[in-house]
């Protein structure tokens, strides 16, 4: 679908709730492609995904409340509020700082402060994405690995799980009381349970800590478990809808991604350099017979690892983003919306 034809198709009733809803309208800062189309790897079939960022309401500013995100499930869209973004993007997370690194042509409608916004986008950036972003693609292709029918043995099974849950505590430090690594130690030793060769052990030595704290902490590495666990299911879908090779170069993206912010400390989403490579991914190419990964794929796989591991360690980025620049440009914006002088 052209940019043009997108442009048309959010002029429709179908899109009505950009104008209609209480949140959206005016509000609205930034409006972008997300999905396939954002990354250049769409094709004809391809749904449209919009993505978006609104203004909190001076009330909800001078009241602590905050609307978050807007779907809109029938069209695929989905729109944060401005203070939610915020907090997303501060984390690095993966799914919404790609909305800072679409083509120019591809953003919708960009306000003033949308387009401020966009000049300041290098203050989000840190090695957090190691984990969040980085780790994100990595617990996903290991997943893949799981969900394909050359099933990985039980205890490399188990490696996976704590590998993505390692990933997930690098940003427990942000989010929670602080304590040190030795508090909560997690490691894979010979299994108590039947049916196990191996499995995930705790050490915990935790005191006079928040209960709240500890319950956000547990929660999040129980789904994470849970998650492994519905591998099977979701694989077995995705190989009868053939969509298996779209997961393959979607993950394979995400490596390509970080790699920019570490070194570049660019978010580029749309992929234009790899286009080619990702398209035939997507569209098989890296499928056997069987409709399972070909040893190619994981040659290619382990050469964005090792690219991902040296950018990593040689990336000039600073541990954590510019928070006082992010908080002065969160006031900024908000002061402007309290006095009436959004734009």
């Amino acid at each position: 679908m052209k940019l043009q034809e997108i442009k048309n198709k959010l002029n429709t009733r179908e899109y009505d709730f950009l104008r209609e809803n209480e949140h959206l309208g005016n509000n609205v800062m930034l409006l972008t492609l997300g999905g396939s189309h954002a990354y250049g790897m769409e094709k004809e079939s391809s749904d449209l995904d919009v993505r978006g960022i609104a203004f909190n309401s001076k009330q909800e500013i001078l009241l602590g409340e905050d609307f978050e995100q807007v779907v809109d499930v029938s069209t695929d869209t989905s729109i944060y509020s401005f203070n939610k973004m915020i907090q997303l993007l501060t984390n690095n997370n993966p799914n919404t700082i790609e909305i800072l690194g679409c083509k120019s042509e591809q953003y919708l409608h960009v306000s003033e402060l949308g387009q401020e916004l966009l000049n300041n986008r290098k203050m989000f950036l840190s090695q957090i994405c190691v984990h969040t972003f980085g780790g994100y693609a990595s617990s996903q292709l290991r997943r893949m690995e799981n969900k394909s029918a050359r099933l990985v043995s039980q205890t490399e099974h188990e490696a996976y799980i704590l590998k993505s849950i390692q990933n997930a505590q690098y940003d427990f430090r942000n989010r929670y009381y602080p304590h040190d690594e030795s508090d909560v130690r997690l490691y894979v030793d010979t299994a108590v349970q039947k049916g196990y060769d191996t499995e995930i052990f705790m050490d915990v030595n935790l005191q006079h800590y928040p209960l709240r704290d500890w319950a956000g902490m547990w929660n999040e590495m129980k789904a994470i478990v849970s998650s492994y666990n519905k591998t099977g299911m979701r694989n077995e879908k995705a190989i009868s809808h053939n969509k298996l090779g779209k997961h393959m170069a979607h993950l394979l993206r995400l490596y390509m991604m970080c790699i920019d912010i570490l070194e570049k400390e660019e978010i580029i989403t749309y992929r234009a350099d790899e286009h080619d490579l990702l398209m035939s991914i997507r569209n098989g190419e890296y499928l056997d017979e069987n409709r399972q990964p070909k040893v190619e794929f994981y040659d290619l796989l382990n050469e964005y690892e090792k690219r991902f591991e040296y950018a990593k360690a040689n990336t000039a980025l600073p541990s954590v983003p510019d928070y006082k620049r992010i908080n002065e440009f969160k006031v900024y914006v908000n002061e402007k919306i309290v006095r009436g002088e959004m734009s």
